[in-house]
């Protein structure tokens, strides 16, 4: 199961059914999975933890050193859930401090070219397309697509079943269930997305009128989002108003006549 020209450090945790392709490099810190593939001329290193049927592509770099200058080589640490798939040349880097991991989930896809900074957390079923670059400290939730290209700013979050549309950037927080176009612009609520999450119309409904509210009706953003508690009380709409309420990098923007994100429900 262990390809003769792999590296393996003696220390290195691997259970006995991994599968280690050519010229794979596994070091000493790292611990795997049952049933992970590790192709080849993959480089796993640093205090780094994989669950189980994790699959790594041709030329991934996992549990490297942060990009960050006031890194010291202190022992930090990445944490990877189950079922991930890491495509060609994706490149994911440990912490820059002792007290806080870069963790991801489980059941995520990071398309080749991808990029996951120092302690970036990441949930379940995230879609990272080709080219996405997360910067330090980003924050995505559970099922959140992020497309080609896109770039997202340090310490951002990224809401739920949030989309962002290829070449997109953020350097503020994008709120769930919605679309990221252009530069820290939003264009209505990711319909498609809600529905295949099985989101009933009345939730779709109710959450359209409150994005409309929020977004399109010239208001103050915290003053409205006191008045959405008052009105709204389905759990996906309370998602949003807590997602807004707790931003601290202030949230993308709504780009007036440039709607083409959302649909009639």
């Amino acid at each position: 199961m262990i390809h003769p020209t792999a590296v393996v450090h003696p220390k290195a945790r691997i259970p006995a059914n991994v599968q280690i392709g050519p010229y794979a490099v596994i070091d000493e810190g790292v611990e795997l999975g049952p049933d992970c593939i590790i192709g080849p001329h993959v480089y796993l290193t640093g205090l780094t933890s994989i669950g189980s049927q994790n699959q790594f592509f041709a030329g991934c770099v996992i549990g490297e050193a942060p990009q960050d200058l006031k890194y010291k080589n202190e022992p930090t640490r990445l944490r990877i859930g189950d079922q991930n798939v890491f495509r060609e040349h994706v490149t994911v880097h440990r912490s820059n401090k002792a007290e806080e991991d870069t963790v991801l989930g489980s059941r995520n896809f990071l398309m080749a070219n991808s990029h996951v900074g120092h302690n970036c957390r990441l949930g379940n079923s995230v879609i990272l397309a080709n080219g996405t670059l997360l910067g330090g400290q980003v924050t995505v939730a559970d099922r959140a697509f992020i497309s080609g290209n896109c770039l997202v700013h340090q310490f951002v979050r990224v809401g739920t079943l949030a989309l962002m549309q290829g070449g997109s950037a953020i350097s503020q927080d994008l709120p769930p269930y919605t679309i990221a176009r252009g530069y820290n612009g939003i264009c209505g609520l990711n319909i498609i997305g809600l529905r295949r999450a099985g989101f009933t119309p009345a939730e779709r409904l109710e959450l359209k009128q409150l994005y409309r509210m929020l977004f399109r009706e010239g208001r103050h953003l915290r003053a409205t989002i006191a008045s959405g508690h008052e009105r709204f009380s389905s759990v996906p709409c309370r998602t949003m108003l807590d997602f807004l309420a707790s931003s601290k990098r202030g949230v993308c923007a709504d780009r007036g006549n440039n709607r083409g994100g959302e649909e009639e429900i």
